[in-house]
């Protein structure tokens, strides 16, 4: 009966929030669930991840690419267009979607190799990520978009913003993710991160962080109260997308 109640109170919090809060447009109070775990799932991308994540280059990033002893490739900027693919001269149309770039590359040595060099020396860096970032807002100083680079955390994520505003309540931190078209949220509370209570939670690509003082968090007004935010963070399944 108290979980039925619990549920009846957090679905019209929900009605009353949608228009204010990133993926709860569509959330449908019928299908709201509290995830009995202690944090939000991961990305299916990212499961059984071990140690640094790579970057995987997406639509529309920009990347530096050098080919030593072509100079008309020795220093140049592509960008990668909405299929995930990139035009280089003397190589073609390649697609780099999904590929580090490391791994992009080999696809352009292999380009090369043989027709213009016999051995290839090439570099690829990251100059501006578009598709693998993360969004911090609410009471931050530098609100914003984020390249996700390897590993990042919830604090880390806010440090990128520049850290947040003197009237940011710390306790009320959410981070929006969406897992398997499942939307999820989640409320932390940062001071408990930073006491140690329990682990700085990882965030990855396309999350959505909201930090304190912001209206997203009214989808938990109904039991911040009670619930032990200090031992673990309240994850929200907020239904399918």
């Amino acid at each position: 009966m108290k979980s039925r109640c619990f549920m009846m109170g957090l679905g019209a919090t929900i009605l009353l929030s949608a228009c204010a809060s990133p993926g709860l447009e569509h959330a449908d109070p019928n299908t709201l669930t509290v995830v009995e775990r202690g944090g939000l799932p991961a990305p299916e991308t990212a499961e059984g991840q071990t140690g640094e994540r790579p970057y995987l280059i997406g639509p529309f990033d920009k990347l530096h690419l050098a080919v030593f002893a072509i100079p008309e490739l020795a220093a140049m900027e592509v960008q990668v267009d909405s299929s995930g693919r990139v035009s280089i001269p003397l190589v073609g149309i390649i697609h780099v979607a999904g590929l580090t770039p490391l791994q992009m590359e080999e696809q352009v040595k292999d380009g090369l190799r043989g027709r213009y060099l016999r051995d290839p020396q090439v570099a690829v860096n990251l100059v501006e990520a578009v598709s693998q970032v993360v969004t911090v807002t609410g009471e931050v100083k530098n609100p914003g978009t984020f390249p996700v680079v390897g590993r990042m955390t919830l604090l880390q994520s806010i440090a990128l913003a520049k850290g947040q505003t003197d009237i940011a309540d710390l306790r009320q931190v959410v981070i929006f993710r969406t897992v398997q078209n499942t939307k999820y949220a989640a409320l932390y509370d940062v001071r408990a991160i930073m006491a140690g209570r329990y682990s700085d939670p990882e965030i990855y690509a396309s999350d959505f962080v909201i930090v304190g003082n912001s209206r997203a968090r009214q989808i938990f007004k109904d039991v911040i109260s009670s619930a032990p935010l200090w031992i673990t963070p309240l994850v929200v399944a907020l239904g399918r997308k």
